[in-house]
């Protein structure tokens, strides 16, 4: 495996800390820019002393922390947006000028300084999802600009067509990987939904939240089949100038996810329901099914997700439990 150079913005984060982990046991080196607004230096703590590891602390809005973080690196991972639905509704302009303006910075220093880079998307950019499985080269259907939810679709969208016209008029090597419901540890309630959230439920007593009726479904994706595929792509000439899904082909809903998680913590957990506009507001719209078409993966990079939905649950509560045990306030 050739040893790299990565610059991996947002790598303080769950995925990105995670790809750090990968890349530094590849034998690669790697400088994280991350402004810690929706992570923690506690993904990287076993790095503080460790020079094969350079952290910079700065906003991928900052074209001089950019470009410091850049020195000297051969690949980008730009994973760095304002990611999470309770985030994007309540600040849609930051996650519009953060997604869109940080990425056309990026990709701008990557051309200059002749980095191959690879463009964190989301299934988010298939909107409503009408034909699944969804495929890389399928319509998509994007809700209203009055539901503040669809301008992250639309930003990563938008994300991609920067890579893509980079790659086409000037010869950025890119490609960009849409993620599908990627959890395990590391992963908290804020920014990456449900499993995180249901899982912190269920181990502090209290009942799951499921919005809606619960039969909306998702393909989970651990963690380590995400980081595996992010590498592949982002290395593989295979993949230059592709948009690539990445995601299980699993598809289970919500309410069944709920009884999953339930089980796996030995039972006991309760459930309840409630409509997605007591947490997100009036007019919040919904995906009812997000399946994705994983054939091109396949094809380019030989990827396909490995780890089943029930050993990603056990192995992301187990995570969870020594979490809450080592923040578990001291006995007086």
């Amino acid at each position: 495996m050739t040893q790299i150079a990565a610059l991996v913005t947002g790598g303080a984060g769950f995925i990105g800390s995670h790809l750090v982990d990968a890349i530094i046991q590849k034998g690669g080196r790697v400088a994280v820019l991350d402004d810690l607004s929706q992570s923690s230096g506690e993904n990287l703590s076993a790095y503080a002393s460790d020079s094969r590891v350079r952290f910079i602390q700065g906003s991928i809005l900052d074209e001089a922390a950019v470009s410091r973080a850049m020195d000297g690196c051969t690949h980008v991972f730009h994973l760095a947006a304002v990611i999470g639905v309770r985030y994007v509704v309540d600040d849609p302009l930051r996650g519009i000028l953060t997604n869109v303006r940080g990425t056309e910075i990026v990709l701008a220093e990557a051309l200059r300084r002749g980095c191959r880079v690879l463009l964190a998307s989301s299934s988010e950019v298939y909107g409503k999802g009408i034909n699944p499985p969804l495929r890389e080269d399928g319509d998509a259907l994007i809700g209203p600009t009055s539901v503040p939810r669809w301008s992250y679709a639309l930003s990563k969208g938008l994300d991609e067509h920067l890579g893509l016209a980079y790659h086409r008029q000037h010869g950025l090597a890119i490609s960009a990987v849409r993620y599908f419901n990627i959890y395990g540890p590391r992963c908290l309630p804020g920014g990456y939904g449900v499993i995180a959230r249901f899982a912190e439920r269920a181990l502090t007593g209290r009942p799951l939240i499921v919005h809606g009726d619960g039969e909306q479904s998702r393909c989970f994706t651990y963690i380590d089949d995400a980081v595996q595929g992010t590498f592949l792509a982002g290395t593989m000439e295979a993949a230059n100038g592709e948009v690539v899904n990445l995601g299980s082909t699993r598809e289970t809903t919500i309410k069944e996810l709920a009884h999953l998680v339930g089980e796996a913590v030995g039972g006991g957990v309760g459930v309840q329901h409630v409509p997605h506009e007591v947490e997100y507001g009036p007019g919040f719209e919904d995906t009812r099914r997000r399946v994705p078409d994983i054939s091109k993966a396949e094809r380019l990079l030989g990827f396909r997700a490995s780890i089943s939905l029930e050993d990603g649950l056990r192995r992301t509560l187990e995570w969870w439990r020594l979490r809450l045990s080592a923040h578990r306030p001291a006995e007086a």
